[in-house]
């Protein structure tokens, strides 16, 4: 038995004559084992490939595991030519939206001829992504485009360089233009900046124009990374002077009663649209008018209310005109009254007397002054009296602008904050949200009622971000992405 288990430690049977401590010999007619041969794995067989595609085309070869440099946009240009792209794009494919979302997200603005970029690249010329996300600082960037509001209607008005786009610009047959052929040697047009007054907007001139500006100060951006600003009060009122051209001069919110969202949202739910409002599909449709609580024919006094009922009185009190309403909401009544007036003057003084609140009238402004008794004695002050505050003006020259700032729009009531992707800014998101002015014609106002009916129903779909990883999509195959600074 012991000999039938040799995992116990007891030593199987040797043959007679065998020394104990000799491995036993091959049997004869036994071939020996075949050499296992030296398989790579698949990811040495892809690393191989990449570089003989590489050394093919004449490119540098890099190994994966080292740091990579920046190179020159001589790379992506010689990789575009020499490489076989249209036959190695089809794994590349899925993430070509995102690529043409990064390139759209960083393209220059008006007010910049170049814009110097880093670019993420495949080394097999695949795909590309602009390696750059266009933090900008959210007041800087409105006041920019304002001023390029005003270019744009002087341009317009003087009809110099203005002139309408056909489109297709391109027909389907045509072949897509090689860059390097057609737009490498093209000098790009002037950046258009307005001219900056030096005294009235000394704050902001010497870098309002640049990308990315106040970068390098440390006092009002927190360093290369872009992410927060504080700027001083001078510096933000001359960003709100410039961008008043798109800014809205509205401060009292009953301007916007029954033109809210919640008023949108009640006029939705009862299948009804407010005069100058959106119009949507009804939201309860299977209704069943047996289940009315009250109607003209079931009221026990007979009251039958032949004027019909406004629209408005539906929205304001839904549960008092309406029957059983659904998914309403209910909104402020009114709001407290706003008295302040933005001043057009920069010569008025920060505090004064408007005509518009304060109306003066010279009607019995001169009276006649009772006659006082003779036994009351004149009081007087003694003469070490004084005010209080006396040392301290009523106002200085940045009064006016803090109060003018005090009831600006968002984000120009702001001294610091953080910034913001230039694409997620809206510029004038304002303007549709208010009235459509009288007489306009008829496709501005569809316009208007267009672009607030998918404002509600983005608020109706909006809900709160859910916690994710934040994953990479360039974290698939590491090695064979390379890194270059392109204009």
């Amino acid at each position: 038995m012991a000999a039938a288990f040799p995992y116990r430690g007891v030593p199987a049977a040797m043959p007679p004559g065998v020394p104990p401590g000799v491995p036993p010999a091959v049997p004869p007619g036994v071939p020996p084992p075949a050499p296992v041969p030296d398989y790579m794995s698949e990811e040495k067989l892809q690393e191989k490939g990449m570089l003989f595609v590489l050394t093919k085309a004449g490119l540098p070869c890099f190994d994966a595991t080292q740091k990579r440099e920046s190179l020159g946009l001589w790379m992506l240009r010689k990789k575009i030519c020499h490489l076989n792209i249209f036959a190695m794009t089809r794994g590349a494919l899925k993430y070509m939206p995102h690529a043409v979302l990064k390139l759209l997200e960083n393209m220059p603005m008006p007010w910049e001829q170049i814009r110097d970029v880093p670019v993420l690249y495949h080394i097999t010329g695949a795909i590309s992504f602009v390696n750059e996300i266009p933090w900008v600082i959210e007041p800087v960037y409105i006041s920019q485009w304002g001023t390029m509001w005003i270019m744009m209607r002087r341009e317009k008005r003087d009809r110099r360089h203005f002139k309408r786009m056909r489109f297709p610009p391109f027909d389907d047959e045509e072949p897509p233009l090689d860059y390097a052929d057609n737009i490498l040697d093209v000098e790009p047009l002037e950046a258009i900046q307005m001219e900056l007054d030096p005294e009235e907007d000394a704050s902001v001139v010497d870098w309002f124009y640049e990308h990315q500006p106040l970068k390098d100060t440390a006092k009002f951006v927190n360093g290369t990374t872009y992410r927060r600003w504080q700027f001083t009060l001078p510096m933000m009122s001359t960003l709100y002077r410039l961008a008043n051209q798109l800014l809205t001069d509205l401060v009292d919110r009953n301007y916007f009663y029954l033109f809210d969202l919640k008023a949108f949202f009640t006029s939705k739910a009862l299948n009804m649209a407010i005069p100058g409002g959106p119009k949507f599909e009804p939201l309860v449709r299977d209704i069943n008018l047996q289940d009315e609580d009250w109607n003209e024919f079931n009221d026990i006094n007979k009251i039958i209310i032949r004027q019909p009922i406004r629209t408005e009185y539906k929205i304001a009190f839904p549960y008092l005109y309406n029957n059983l309403p659904h998914h309403v909401h209910l909104t402020w009544y009114h709001t407290p009254n706003v008295v302040f007036i933005k001043t057009e003057d920069p010569d008025l003084p920060a505090f004064y007397f408007d005509p518009l609140i304060n109306p003066i009238s010279h009607r019995h402004s001169v009276k006649s002054q009772e006659p006082l008794p003779d036994d009351d004695e004149e009081f007087e002050l003694a003469e070490f009296v004084e005010p209080f505050l006396k040392e301290t003006p009523l106002y200085t020259d940045n009064t006016a602008n803090g109060i003018a700032l005090l009831w600006a729009p968002r984000p120009f009531n702001l001294r610091s904050g953080r910034t913001r992707r230039a694409i997620d800014i809206p510029l004038i998101k304002n303007w549709y949200r208010e009235h459509c002015p009288a007489g306009q014609p008829v496709k501005v106002r569809v316009s208007y009622q267009k672009l607030l009916k998918y404002y509600v129903l983005n608020a109706l779909k909006h809900r709160p971000p859910k916690y994710k990883m934040q994953g990479c999509i360039f974290c698939i195959d590491k090695g064979f992405w390379e890194s270059f600074s392109c204009s």
